[in-house]
């Protein structure tokens, strides 16, 4: 067939046939791969499952590749090999139970059919014979290749045996439809519903794996509508649910957050591929369900959301087991900061703001403009090419005030060792002090970031805190 032709023209497939010939176990190319290149989509993993060992079928087809290296994980039954750009899985055919309480299946040795029967979705069921008797044949049991060309995902038996034996397959079920821009099958998208519950006996690390997929998907905002819709969202994620719907009073709403945010995180994909850049969209007005006010005058206010949010980060994050370390304070800065630029786009600007933005945002700065941008989510044209063109302003002020005073990312021209001797001091709250009155000094403009000036003003901060040169 075509389609398979296409598959099998790299030697490899040649290579492993042969080895399951040699060794006399029915052998096929399985799942992902097989989906991935109909789909015309590039793929550097293959799945190979035997009815039989796939250690075994791995070592001999190692052997033939010149003695690679195998990987075994004994305790899977399942052995890997690295070839040139590829990843080889090699594993036998199982039959899977399940119990309640557990996500992680009894194996047994199976059939191809039992084999395929296990698998998520009809998509990933799709199964090509490397034998000699059925050597680029298509095995397609459930009509995957059908759910394929209608852009459909559906799971192979009933959908809720599917996910209340494996939950994690319902986050799959949603990462897959945003990644591939499928749909999911009415019946399948009300097992999900059904079993969202189950969704507490999965990891949270795992959860987290399909969410950052979801959320590096080229529109995001689909998968968490998804997410939403089916109750997952609830369950895994509520900060997020929280934004969710619109508050009136004396007929004076305010923009729904939720959708809001799912707008911010869109744009934001569109300006980067970086996750914890779209994290930080995510997680940009988290805390306005916290801070909410309504005013007779002013109407809805949030104030301080933005400070509020940035101390919420490290609790989400902990949470949903993200990385505690720079990724995290990465994120944290720029849910702090998100407003500052928007706050800039005035003709009056200062050249002291603009130091202590570029200050606090150092090599993020890029990145926090291009949150801004993704911010401007009217409908009204006007005023999105208004507030984007202010903050082509700032970001021109920006450059002058960086090639003039180097603040960016600012490290004080006087150190503490060299305030210690210089007034032969002990280690101490001064020596702080002293510091943070020449950094203030500089981002105030009273003094220019340079060496002989810092260390002039050093003296008058000193001498008015009574500490004699030595």
């Amino acid at each position: 067939m075509d389609y398979t032709a296409q598959i099998l023209k790299n030697p490899i497939f040649k290579i492993v046939g042969e080895a399951a010939d040699e060794m006399q176990v029915e052998t096929y190319v399985i799942g992902g791969f097989v989906r991935d290149i109909l789909l015309k989509r590039p793929s550097k993993d293959i799945d190979f499952v035997c009815v039989g060992s796939g250690i075994a079928l791995a070592k001999t087809v190692a052997s033939r590749l010149g003695n690679a290296r195998v990987n075994v994980f004994k305790n899977f039954g399942t052995a890997m090999i690295s070839y040139k750009d590829w990843e080889l899985e090699f594993v036998g055919a199982r039959r899977e139970s399940y119990r309640k309480e557990s996500r992680k299946p009894i194996v047994e040795d199976g059939t191809l059919e039992d084999d395929q029967n296990r698998r998520d979705f009809t998509i990933n069921a799709l199964a090509i014979g490397l034998s000699k008797h059925n050597f680029g044949k298509l095995i397609d049991s459930f009509d995957g290749l059908k759910d394929l060309k209608r852009k459909t995902l559906r799971t192979p038996l009933d959908p809720d045996v599917t996910f209340s034996d494996d939950p994690l397959r319902m986050m799959r079920a949603i990462r897959f439809a945003t990644q591939l821009h499928f749909d999911i099958e009415p019946d399948t998208f009300d097992g999900i519903v059904k079993n969202a519950d189950r969704i507490k006996i999965v990891s949270k690390e795992r959860i987290a794996d399909e969410l950052n997929k979801i959320i590096l998907a080229d529109k995001p905002s689909y998968g968490f509508k998804l997410l939403f819709h089916s109750g997952l969202l609830k369950l895994i994620f509520p900060e997020m649910v929280d934004l969710h719907g619109v508050d009136i009073i004396d007929g004076k709403g305010h923009k729904d957050n939720f959708y809001h945010t799912l707008q911010v995180l869109d744009n934001t994909a569109d300006r980067s591929k970086y996750l914890w850049l779209r994290w930080a969209a995510i997680l940009h007005d988290i805390a306005k369900p916290a801070t909410k006010r309504f005013d007779k005058k002013a109407g809805w206010t949030f104030h301080g959301h933005e400070d509020k949010g940035a101390r919420m980060v490290p609790k989400i994050f902990r949470k949903l087991k993200l990385p505690l370390n720079d990724k995290m304070d990465y994120v944290q800065k720029l849910v702090r900061l998100h407003l500052r630029p928007i706050a800039l786009v005035k003709e009056n600007i200062t050249d002291t703001a603009i130091r202590r933005l570029l200050f606090e945002a150092g090599d993020d700065i890029e990145d926090l403009m291009k949150l801004c941008k993704a911010d401007v989510t009217s409908k009204n044209d006007v005023k999105v090419k208004k507030y984007l063109s202010n903050f082509k302003k700032v970001e021109k002020k920006m450059r002058e005030v960086e090639e003039k005073d180097r603040v960016r990312n600012f490290q004080p021209p006087i150190t503490g060792d060299e305030i210690i001797e210089a007034f032969n001091l002990r280690p101490g709250r001064v020596i702080g002090e002293i510091k943070e009155e020449i950094k203030e000094a500089i981002l105030e403009g009273k003094i220019r970031n340079d060496k002989q000036e810092a260390w002039n003003y050093m003296l008058e901060v000193a001498q008015k805190k009574g500490v004699e040169l030595n």
